[in-house]
């Protein structure tokens, strides 16, 4: 095969070392560097020294991203490659010949690289996920806090939505500090709840242990440090986000997605969206789209495949808010798919289209979501859909004439 890359490196990376295979039209060379900053700026220099242009590694964990990280102002070209595209050949069983296959590969031109962001997107995918880890920690912990007080016979989150909310906070704090009366516990609740007071009082009426009250203590702190931490790390998302609070604005008039899960969608894709020549090529890299299963001219079933999680997971949140919107044209396309498909492939189809409106209003500049209607499919096909009415009709005994109205 042709050589296209002359002088490339290949790089083995594990947690405590690195083996690196360099080819050049002089040979092949072998080094093993260990895994700290100065261990591998000795590999940097080294690499230009020989004067090496692409460097390929494997995405393995995330021992990757030092190296990444300190290579990536070298001006070599990195190619970060899914690990299981380079192992498919078997019988290589040490860290010199992956290190070497990895560099032949390169060698010829048959790696893919992965999607890697800048650095400023990188960082701000990582505040996005750990604020992301930092809610779902909250939630948790609310779940304790439930948990404990149905073992005190406390009734409170059967009478009221959110035992977190004002009303619910105030007498929470109330049992740790040692009220034990449901009167007066109810009297803490704020005009708006709808509980009425012989609700909260009967829902209040519990047996609160010295164990419990502590526990209820902690698990409040927690709850209020978990709220500090996400308000901090949202404060510094959004002053990283400022440059684009025209992107933010316009994706949040797409139904189903929120202020947060604009900012979760740019942080996953960018705002960049020329590395994705159409919308086709980003839905097959976030993994939303049919995989393809055909042998023998038969069509089989096909998963979505394994893509970026995070991002799935904002777009299938999406997907269920959109589904439960009113007059929209997502929600008549999630009734629709439900009633076919079930409502967790209808889901996944919903957050594939807000994906795809996603890639216009970033490519298009000035572009804002217009909304199809809610009889956009019945009026795409509306012969089709009188057809299929009728006989429905038909099949239930009634004699149907249509009369166009006036």
């Amino acid at each position: 095969m042709r050589i296209l890359y002359e002088r490339c490196c290949g790089l083995d990376i594990h947690k405590k070392s690195v083996v690196a295979c360099l080819l050049t039209p002089e040979g092949k060379e072998v080094r093993t560097f260990g895994t700290m900053t100065r261990d591998l700026l000795g590999l940097s220099d080294w690499l230009a020294q020989q004067g090496c242009t692409h460097v390929a590694m494997e995405a393995t964990g995330v021992f990757w991203k030092p190296v990444y990280n300190l290579l990536e102002d070298s001006g070599m070209t990195l190619l970060v490659v899914n690990a299981t595209h380079i192992k498919a050949v078997p019988g290589r069983q040490t860290d010199v010949r992956d290190a070497e296959w990895i560099a032949d590969l390169l060698q010829h031109g048959l790696l893919k690289p992965s999607f890697i962001p800048d650095r400023g997107q990188r960082e701000l995918q990582e505040l996005i996920r750990y604020r992301r880890s930092l809610i779902g920690e909250r939630a948790r912990e609310v779940n304790r806090i439930q948990k404990v007080l149905e073992g005190a016979n406390i009734k409170l989150g059967s009478v009221i939505s959110n035992t977190m909310g004002v009303s619910g906070r105030a007498m929470l704090e109330a049992l740790v500090a040692g009220t034990t009366d449901s009167k007066e516990l109810a009297k803490l609740a704020t005009a708006r709840l709808e509980a009425t007071p012989e609700q909260l009082e009967a829902a209040l009426e519990g047996r609160m242990g010295a164990h419990q009250q502590m526990l209820l203590a902690l698990q409040l702190q927690h709850v209020t440090q978990l709220d500090e931490a996400i308000d901090r790390v949202s404060a510094e998302i959004e002053e990283r986000l400022r440059p684009f609070e025209n992107h933010l604005v316009r994706l949040d008039t797409i139904p189903g997605v929120s202020r947060r899960g604009a900012e979760e969608i740019i942080a996953a894709i960018g705002v960049d969206m020329s590395r994705f020549p159409t919308h086709r090529h980003l839905a097959s890299w976030a993994k939303l789209c049919p995989g393809t299963n055909e042998s023998a001219g038969k069509r089989g079933s096909a998963t979505t495949g394994k893509g970026n999680p995070y991002l799935r997971e904002t777009l299938v949140e999406a997907g269920w808010a959109a589904g439960r919107t009113k007059h929209t044209y997502l929600a008549a396309q999630f009734h629709r798919l439900k009633a076919r498909r079930g409502a967790k492939r209808a889901v996944v189809a919903v957050g594939h289209s807000i994906l795809i409106i996603a890639y216009h209003i970033l490519k298009e500049d000035g572009t804002v979501y217009q909304d199809l209607g809610p009889n956009y499919f019945d009026e795409r096909s509306k012969e089709e859909t009188t057809r299929r009415t009728v006989k429905r009709l038909e099949r239930l005994g009634y004699k149907v004439t249509l009369e166009p109205a006036a």
